[in-house]
């Protein structure tokens, strides 16, 4: 596991808020950690679970969410719970796909261990707090069934995080059991319609991208 720094990630942010990533699994899945007030939300501990909870010492681990159910998100989620004491949150429709994160995937692969049962299920327009900052959950399914992007308000106004749904130019596969091709176009002009311009996109793998800049360039935003 590799902590590294988000592009901008410490722009427009509040003194008292910070967000960290780490980049786990071998396909380099971006974890991250929202900071606010003392208080953290870790979203998507694809892998290292333990080992993320040891960089997060200095703070309070309030919540785990999972923008989807693949492994390479959810797999390191047992054994953050487990050192932190922190719930889980998933959309339901993934949660039976958590629960097989250590288990061989279609591709191939497994990754540390099962997610547990959720503690709470999201579903669009619910509201995800730590410290200032709030998060409401806007359903985005394609990638999966389940998928979901986190819209930052209060201290987190100006950033998303958007998990395998959108990229950089691109957006998340839809080859895999339960993709879908036409639901994740519908959920990526729903994006470009809700999500203002200005906005930071924290992606699941790779940089950080703008709403701006994809709706400049992004052939799937058009």
């Amino acid at each position: 596991m590799a902590e590294k720094c988000v592009p901008g990630e410490k722009d427009d942010r509040p003194e008292r808020d910070e967000l960290r990533c780490f980049a786990v699994t071998p396909l380099q899945t971006n974890c991250y950690a929202y900071v606010s007030a003392g208080e953290c939300l870790v979203v998507d501990p694809g892998g290292s679970g333990e080992a993320v909870a040891g960089h997060l010492g200095d703070v309070r681990v309030t919540c785990v969410v999972a923008t989807h159910g693949h492994g390479d998100h959810v797999g390191g989620v047992a054994a953050l719970c487990r050192a932190t004491g922190a719930p889980f949150a998933i959309h339901a429709a993934d949660a039976a796909l958590a629960a097989r994160a250590g288990q061989m995937s279609e591709v191939g692969r497994s990754y540390d261990e099962d997610a547990p049962a959720p503690d709470r299920t999201l579903a669009e327009g619910d509201v995800v707090s730590v410290g200032a900052a709030t998060f409401t959950v806007m359903e985005t399914p394609g990638h999966t069934p389940g998928g979901i992007v986190l819209v930052g308000g209060g201290s987190a106004e100006g950033i998303a995080f958007v998990g395998d749904t959108l990229f950089p130019g691109s957006h998340g596969r839809t080859d895999l059991t339960g993709g879908d091709e036409r639901a994740i176009m519908a959920s990526l002009r729903r994006m470009a319609r809700e999500i203002a311009p200005e906005t930071t996109l924290l992606c699941g793998h790779g940089p950080s991208t703008t709403m701006a800049r994809e709706l400049a360039t992004n052939p799937f935003l058009r």
